[in-house]
């Protein structure tokens, strides 16, 4: 029995799951803002050393592989020792914006990194803003995930080929391309290996502050939307999971490959099939800027799913979308406002709906492998009126996974060693 420890970190908590051949026998979960006063490294060590404390310590010693999965694009940059030299900058920072010409000189058309959000945007911005005296001691371009294992293995400048996409890494060749091996910041990227696989034995230094068992293996991890899929147990082509969290993140797995930066498309590579899609900005994060998690659930029960609504609303915090729309200037649209709060609230949930179904009909647009099932994971997998109104727009049976957690998608990578090839 190979027992294996998920932990997923996104933006505002983290959860850990532990699995043995067959089930959950363990979780736990902490928000950031229950840390102690420091940066936002300080408070991800801090929640990872309580999660992992908070496991038996009978069951942690018997811990053979552990992998974690982090919010894709949000990124630290370190020096030698993996300190971080800044605040980490979040996956949705859009700083970038004022690099994006320098970056479509350099990238071709079809790259993942040609974004304001992405992690080789957020490269380049330091690179031209950061003081001279502490750009010269970065060493390591690193993601979320990234800097965290490195807190169980040692070894720094690691990544995996998922977090490293948008910084500009080739999945289909499995290399840095020639463009971005040329530029000067091309030693401050990760070295990059498949996800899941190991990278080593957890540190001595590791071993004894975290009470791990000293031959337990550390793997790649992951991004936070691909652990959710794995953690689905969608497994053939034309399966697809509709990931509800902070954002709304679509993923369809694909005999082909699809690439379409002009429309926010793009594709992860899944042992030898490929994940094909897209994260828009609308999302739980915009609910919950008018909505407390109280009144979401009173509210929902108020709505008749049956009755459509007739507000347009496109749901964002703020300028700027990327999927199904690829506009780093589109605005909200969250007018007129009814007087009813659950008219509101059916407006937005009715507005993400549709969100949903264009980007799915984009995907197949363009090659993707035909929709066959949508699972949904995330927390809005958890309302009944949101998933029925999806229902309404979607041609394909819409349920909620059994397994939701994307730290249990990234427990299972951690014992599998690697992703899945079929025959």
């Amino acid at each position: 029995m190979v027992y294996g420890i998920g932990v997923d970190f996104g933006t505002s908590g983290a959860r850990i799951v532990v699995l043995d051949a067959a089930q959950v026998v363990h979780e736990g979960r902490l928000r950031f803002d229950k840390a102690p006063a420091g940066d936002l490294p300080q408070q991800w060590q801090w929640a990872l050393q309580r999660l992992l404390h908070a496991v038996p310590p009978l069951l942690r010693q018997a811990v053979q592989a552990i992998a974690i999965n982090g919010t894709s694009g949000t990124v630290l940059l370190c020096d030698r020792s993996g300190h971080s030299l800044t605040e980490p900058l979040l996956y949705n920072d859009k700083r970038g914006q004022s690099v994006l010409p320098q970056l479509q000189g350099l990238a071709p058309s079809d790259s993942p990194a040609l974004s304001a959000t992405s992690s080789l945007a957020k490269l380049l911005w330091w690179q031209a803003n950061l003081a001279p005296m502490t750009w010269q001691q970065a060493r390591y371009c690193l993601h979320q995930a990234d800097w965290l294992a490195a807190q169980l293995h040692g070894q720094w400048g690691l990544s995996d080929y998922h977090n490293a996409l948008k910084i500009g890494y080739d999945v289909g060749a499995l290399a840095y391309p020639v463009w971005l091996r040329q530029l000067a910041i091309a030693s401050l990227l990760p070295r990059v290996i498949a996800p899941g696989s190991r990278i080593g034995t957890v540190s001595a230094k590791a071993a004894q502050r975290y009470g791990l068992n000293p031959a337990c293996q550390i793997h790649a991890g992951t991004t936070d939307s691909i652990a959710a899929f794995i953690a689905s147990g969608a497994s053939q082509p034309g399966e697809a999971v509709t990931s509800l969290g902070s954002t709304l993140v679509l993923k369809l797995l694909s005999l082909t490959r699809v690439d379409d930066q002009s429309m926010g498309i793009y594709s992860h590579r899944f042992g030898d099939l490929w994940l094909v899609g897209g994260a828009s900005n609308t999302g739980g994060a915009v609910l919950n800027a008018f909505f407390s998690e109280a009144e979401l659930g009173r509210l929902s029960r108020l709505i008749d799913p049956d009755v459509p609504s007739e507000l347009d609303y496109y749901p964002l915090l703020g300028l700027g979308e990327r999927f199904p729309i690829n506009d780093p200037s589109y605005p909200p649209r969250l007018e007129p406002r009814p007087e009813r709060p659950q008219d509101f609230l059916q407006g937005m949930l009715t507005g993400m709906a549709r969100i949903e179904a264009e980007g799915y009909q984009q995907l197949q647009a363009l090659g993707a492998s035909p929709l066959k099932r949508v699972w949904t994971a995330g927390g809005g997998a958890q309302n009944p009126t949101w998933t029925a109104i999806r229902q309404q727009r979607l041609p394909v049976p819409v349920a909620v996974a059994e397994h939701t957690e994307a730290a249990l998608g990234t427990a299972r990578l951690a014992q599998m060693g690697g992703l899945m090839v079929s025959p």
